[in-house]
């Protein structure tokens, strides 16, 4: 087995750097004419396109020449500097709103159907009575069935206009074939995985991402876990690969006392703007923890950044993405936009996290694999730091900037084969359409468990996980277990628990002897 397949899953670190942005929206659809004024160098490219256009011998998409000059202009900037065509444009801007005009389920393709894997809770598709099981067979006149059906697209026959009805007409086991009208309503994307007790003064709070609706999600959960007793509290960020600065500001707000410094930012006029706690804060006495790995990116580390350089709480994990450009999204007129880097911010002690990148995007964007080579994500030891990098935090305590957060106490990383495999089946829904069939043989007795039923009752034995090993291989991967047997139930009931309860059954189940939430729970019962 070559080198490239057989640490596939490594690769999985270096997809965050894609997807992690900041900023806040600023529409110049309109501009004016002091913005864009003439200039030589802009009407050389203007002839160039008009030449092309009139004058070259075969027919040419002049559209597409553009977008390729558009993206190799961004390419010499930064690696965060991105062009967003049109046809891209509205998923990306409905992904960090936090909601979206549909029916509410989650599913996927199985076989040659729609199956519905789960309905999201209050949403339209649960209140018309559809369940987890179903299979959608059309929606209105279209055809959602056969060996034609193709994932792109089907979103958007399930999407419409608020308060629109579309006609499903669904498959259900033991009923056969009925209509459901659905009237689409805003389902919400959710920025909070879970939020649960650790033990009975221990929260914890799991974000995925920073949306517009992830403070106000974070400030429910927070609310909730106080009233439970929680005096101190574990902020999960692992593999959160940023989002909007503002949320996270407010989220620090929360633990910061008023005026403390959050933030700051600097552009290249050298034009400064500090960002400042406020006496708005709910948790500014209770110990905080906060959980990074190597996926933590842009706004987590913001967050990460201001609680470790304010001596405010403890940072465990892995040494953080590094992202440290501030984006703005800038509309180019034609439906598309670009995200253009206009700052770089800076931590409470004045370091910059972002790491190098003047050898390139492809470097930049494969330094997750160095990580892997040089030891670091095994040993804290392996991180390299420069001393000329080196800030104190108003107690003293030594931070380093040039690259990401580095945590205060380090857990080392599953590097071997086998543990990344199951890692990456699990992190990447291989494990789904297992589980998916297994839930189906007996629907109607998963569908009415309850969650607490669910893991009293259900467990996975070996039978069950060598079913799922015989499954993976028909599909390409080969694994030995050996000492990883228990591990690779826990992700299955894991996985089986979120199809049938949601994400934060499933964290739940996942955080059982994770490395760092033990870390955490030991520490915490020292303080």
């Amino acid at each position: 087995m070559g080198y490239s397949k057989k640490y596939l899953p490594l690769f999985l670190g270096l997809a965050v750097g894609a997807g992690v942005f900041l900023g806040s929206k600023l529409n110049f659809s309109n501009p004016s004419a002091k913005l864009f004024s003439y200039n030589s160098k802009k009407e050389k490219l203007n002839r160039l396109i008009d030449y092309i256009d009139y004058e070259y011998v075969d027919e040419i998409n002049t559209d597409s020449i553009v977008e390729v000059t558009v993206n190799r202009i961004l390419e010499n900037l930064d690696p965060h500097s991105v062009y967003i065509p049109p046809e891209d444009l509205e998923g990306v801007t409905e992904s960090m709103q936090g909601d979206f005009i549909g029916i509410g389920v989650s599913y996927y393709p199985y076989r040659d159907t729609i199956s519905v894997i789960s309905t999201i809770k209050g949403g339209p598709s649960e209140k018309s009575g559809i369940k987890a099981g179903d299979r959608i067979l059309m929606a209105d006149k279209d055809t959602l069935y056969g060996e034609r059906l193709v994932r792109e697209g089907l979103a958007n026959k399930l999407k419409g206009e608020l308060n629109s009805q579309v006609q499903l007409k669904i498959f259900r086991k033991g009923k056969g074939v009925f209509d459901v009208f659905v009237k689409r309503g805003r389902v919400p994307l959710q920025s909070v995985d879970a939020s649960y007790m650790l033990n009975d003064d221990l929260g914890y709070v799991k974000v995925n991402r920073f949306a517009e609706t992830t403070y106000k999600e974070f400030k429910a959960a927070l609310n909730k876990l106080i009233t439970k007793g929680a005096r101190k509290i574990v902020i999960d960020l692992r593999d959160n690969g940023g989002g909007f600065i503002a949320p996270a500001l407010k989220m620090a707000d929360e633990f910061l006392k008023d005026d403390v410094l959050i933030m700051f930012t600097k552009n290249k006029k050298g034009a400064i703007e500090k960002n400042y706690a406020t006496s708005k804060g709910n948790f500014e006495k209770g110990k905080v923890y906060v959980l990074i790995n190597e996926n933590s990116a842009s706004a987590s580390e913001i967050f990460a950044g201001a609680i470790q350089d304010n001596d405010r709480g403890v940072i465990i994990g892995r040494r953080s993405y590094g992202k440290g450009l501030v984006q703005r999204e800038m509309a180019l007129g034609d439906g598309s936009a670009v995200r253009l880097t206009i700052s770089r911010y800076y931590t409470p002690t004045g370091r910059s996290i972002q790491k190098p990148y003047s050898n390139g995007n492809k470097e930049y964007f494969n330094e997750y694999l160095e990580r892997y080579k040089n030891g670091e994500l095994q040993s804290a030891d392996s991180i390299q730091v420069a001393d000329s990098l080196k800030f104190k935090t108003p107690k003293g305590k030594i931070v380093y900037g040039g690259g990401g957060i580095i945590p205060d106490i380090f857990i080392s990383k599953d590097t071997t084969r086998v543990g990344e495999t199951l890692d990456y089946m699990l992190r990447s829904g291989r494990m789904g359409g297992y589980v998916f069939e297994k839930l189906d043989k007996d629907r109607e007795y998963y569908n009415n468990l309850s969650e607490d039923e669910f893991n009293e009752k259900i467990n996975i034995d070996d039978e069950f996980a060598e079913e799922f090993l015989k499954y993976a291989k028909k599909r390409g991967i080969e694994i030995e277990l050996k000492n990883y047997k228990e591990q690779l139930k826990k992700y299955l009931k894991a996985t089986m628990a979120q199809q049938l309860f949601g994400t934060g059954a499933f964290e739940r189940i996942i955080n059982k002897d994770d490395a760092m939430i033990n870390k955490v729970v030991v520490l915490a019962q020292k303080e």
